[in-house]
């Protein structure tokens, strides 16, 4: 790009700007200097410097020239105007002088009020602003008044109205004060006023939460009290009107007749709660609309609070106080749940409710795991109902607490059974097995009233006149005197619960069971066992078939308290035991007999092989039949045990006279022995006839017997007879006979013979055939095997048969 060139200026463009410079404008009072600054650049843009000055020189020296012109051309006139202008000048300076003076002594004059009004406007702007401060501060303490005061009412536990004071400050309408920094600090600071309200309101209600846990257990006391009055006032009518019998306390006609006489707890002559605090608090957080956080802080509160009502053990004797103190808080809670509206919940309420007695019920179980008093189980049942009973009026679930109890009520029973149990066992260890004797009619009618019996029984003893024997002993008159306390016991811990029937009637039955078969009749059966005396032995009998009648009175009287209570049946199946009890007792009396028995036939010493006949029985068996006949007798027994006892002791004597005959002791025997034997079954058959007792039929089937003729027929008669297992007359039938060959075949025998054990036929026959072994004359030797061979063919039938 070429280079730009300068302008160049010549001398005559220089004059021409020059010329057209005005320096001083006629009509205006300042100089026009603005003109020269164009020019001036352009001079020093093209460095004519010095060729501007000097035609600036010329420019002067010509004016200066004109001007010298011009007043040469008018002097006389100019220095007439000088001379004008200097008198001009002379008159300006005098006038100016007088205006001066006039002007000092105008100052001098005016200046006093001059200063006066200085001072009226001074004054009247210092009044105006007075007044406006005055206004301002008037304004200012209205709001620090009410600020104040706000304090104050907080002070004074007036929290809402500071609230709406601060409300009212917020909402006041703009004035001169609303803009000053004052009341901007104020209307800043609300908030902090609100959380002083806020904090103030909460303490209150802390301290109110405080008091209600301090007066918590006074509310569940008289709770309590009016509970147990209610409950024993329902009780008095209920006695007196059959048709309430079955009506508790909190049914539907118990609640309707206490209506009318509502009593409440939180307000009385005894106690007023006031709730004023709590609603305080909710009122200023609902508007402050904070409801939630208080909400959640009052929770947290009342959890904190329960969880302290239960310490940690449980302390047993403490658990009243506990139960008035849960009572108390559970009371308030429902107050506070139908007084404030939104503010509680049922589910919070429920939540501390299921918390509260879940701890409970395990402290309670913890405090009896090892506890065996039932009294003690008593006390803390009473406890638990009673706080039941509260909490159920005012709509609580206390199906939990229900469940507690029927599980203490079952640990309840087993102590009672285990404590009663070992009063039984005492009662049967101590007791004589005498039958009781009553010396006065008071006695008897006591022992009536206690015992159970069936009319027929009752009706019998009530005609009978003291003094007498009782058909029982000692030991079964306290025996049911102990079941009926035990019932007693049982309803008494079950009284006022809200009962499943069912349940408790299953449970009863089951204990009533346990008592009677475990810790009565295994005592009574243990006690027999160790028992020889046949007195003490046959009153055992005797009570326990008054047992077997009490088990089904007793089932009977039980089922008709609780048809008339709406509840179920009870059985009572102790019977059956009994009855296995009493057969074991028969069975130990005839034991105990034939114990004696053995002691008869310990002094027999018969002789199995004698040459002759005896002409007389066995000397032992006069003091054997002696025996019996007296034994039974003196037995305090019913003719028909009586007759089986008798009958179990010819039994037995029978069975020994087998064991004589057929048994291993005896090696060998011959015909004069078994003659011998049945002279001895035909003086017991005669003896026992002749006492009136019964007798086994085969000493009547021995008298039709030829001894002479037919003595092992007749012996196999008496053994089919005295023994009832023993073959029937189909023994005797086939030795008689010489029938031993047809017993050989097998249908002759199954059709002829069905009954005949082939190892007794076989045992009879080899010890007539020693015996004939051992002679020595041909006939007995020669009877003798022909006995011994029918003895092996008959063995050979059953090899592993037993005898």
């Amino acid at each position: 790009m070429a280079p730009r060139r300068r302008p160049q200026f010549t001398q005559e463009s220089i004059d021409q700007q020059l010329q057209q410079i005005h320096l001083l404008d006629q009509a205006s009072s300042s100089e026009n200097l603005e003109q020269l600054g164009p020019i001036i650049k352009q001079i020093h843009a093209n460095r004519q410097q010095d060729v501007y000055l000097r035609t600036l020189q010329g420019l002067i020296e010509s004016k200066d020239a004109e001007i010298e012109s011009i007043c040469g051309d008018n002097y006389q006139e100019f220095i007439s105007s000088v001379s004008t202008l200097f008198s001009i000048k002379s008159y300006t300076t005098n006038l100016r002088d007088k205006i001066t003076t006039l002007d000092s002594s105008v100052s001098q004059v005016g200046k006093s009020l001059v200063e006066k009004k200085k001072a009226l406007l001074q004054t009247k702007k210092t009044a105006a602003n007075l007044d406006e401060a005055i206004d301002g501060l008037q304004a200012c303490l209205r709001v620090l008044d009410v600020v104040n005061r706000v304090g104050e009412m907080v002070k004074e536990g007036k929290y809402w109205s500071a609230l709406r004071s601060l409300e009212d400050i917020e909402s006041m309408p703009p004035t001169s004060l609303s803009t000053t920094p004052l009341f901007q600090h104020l209307l800043s600071s609300l908030p902090s006023l609100r959380g002083q309200i806020k904090d103030a309101v909460t303490a209150s209600m802390k301290q109110w939460l405080l008091d209600i846990r301090n007066v918590s257990a006074q509310i569940g006391q008289l709770a309590l009290d009016a509970m147990d009055l209610r409950t024993r006032r329902w009780r008095s009518r209920r006695e007196k009107d059959p048709m309430l019998k079955s009506s508790r306390v909190g049914s539907a006609v118990e609640v309707i007749t206490y209506e009318k006489t509502e009593y409440n707890v939180l307000d009385n002559e005894q106690l007023k709660v006031d709730f004023k605090p709590l609603y305080e608090c909710i009122h200023i957080y609902t508007a402050l609309d904070s409801l939630d956080e208080i909400r959640r802080s009052y929770q947290a509160d009342r959890k904190a609070q329960s969880d302290l009502i239960i310490p940690e053990p449980l302390p047993l004797s403490s658990l009243a106080s506990i139960t008035q103190e849960i009572v108390g808080y559970f009371i308030v809670e429902n107050h506070v749940l139908n007084t404030t509206g939104s503010f509680r919940s049922e589910r919070e309420v429920e939540d501390l409710w299921d918390a509260l007695i879940s701890r409970l019920s395990k402290a309670v179980e913890d405090a009896l795991r090892n506890e065996k008093d039932p009294d003690i189980y008593l006390k803390v049942k009473e406890a638990l109902l009673g706080s039941v009973m509260a909490l159920e009026s005012y709509s609580y679930s206390t199906g939990s607490i229900h469940s507690l109890i029927l599980r203490l009520f079952e640990k309840y029973v087993s102590i009672l059974e285990g404590k009663f149990g070992k009063r039984f066992e005492s009662i049967v260890t101590q007791d004589d097995f005498q039958p009781m004797y009553v010396e006065k009619a008071s006695e008897k009618d006591d022992v009536l009233e206690t015992v159970w019996l069936t009319r027929e029984q009752r009706e019998q003893l009530e005609q009978s006149s003291a003094p007498m024997n009782l058909p029982w002993s000692q030991g079964f008159y306290l025996s049911c005197q102990d079941i009926r306390n035990f019932v007693q016991n049982f309803y008494q811990f079950i009284e006022g619960v809200s009962q499943h029937h069912r349940n408790i009637d299953d449970l009863l039955s089951k204990s009533l069971d346990t008592i009677l078969t475990a810790y009565i009749s295994e005592s009574i059966a243990k006690r027999a066992q160790n028992t020889t005396n046949l007195s003490q032995l046959a009153q055992i009998i005797t009570n326990l078939e008054h047992f077997e009648i009490a088990c089904s009175e007793l089932e009977r009287s039980l089922t008709n308290i609780r048809s008339s209570q709406r509840g179920g049946t009870i059985r009572v199946r102790a019977a059956a035991s009994f009855s296995t009890t009493r057969t074991k007792a028969l069975g130990r009396i005839t034991e105990a007999m034939n114990a004696k028995l053995d002691d008869f036939f310990g002094l027999s010493e018969y002789d199995w092989t004698p040459k002759a006949r005896e002409d007389a029985p066995s000397m032992y068996l006069y003091e054997l039949v002696n025996w019996l006949t007296t034994v039974v007798d003196s037995l305090a027994l019913p003719d028909a045990q009586k007759e089986e006892a008798c009958r179990g002791a010819v039994n037995y004597i029978a069975s020994c006279f087998m064991d004589f005959l057929t048994g291993r002791d005896i090696p060998m025997m011959n015909e004069n022995a078994i003659a011998n034997l049945l002279m001895d079954v035909d003086f017991l058959d005669e003896e026992l006839k002749r006492s009136g007792h019964v007798h086994s039929d085969a000493f009547a089937e021995l008298r039709s017997v030829s001894v002479p003729s037919s003595r092992v027929l007749t012996l196999i008669r008496l053994i089919e007879r005295i023994v009832a297992f023993v073959p029937a007359l189909q023994t005797a039938s086939v030795v008689m006979s010489d029938a031993v060959s047809s017993y050989l075949v097998a249908s002759i025998r199954q059709t002829s013979y069905p009954t005949v054990k082939p190892k007794r036929l076989q045992a009879l026959l080899e010890k007539l055939g020693r015996y004939g072994q051992e002679c020595r004359d041909a006939a007995s030797r020669e009877r003798g095997e022909k006995r011994r061979k029918e003895a092996e063919a008959v063995g050979r039938l059953f090899p592993g048969e037993s005898r």
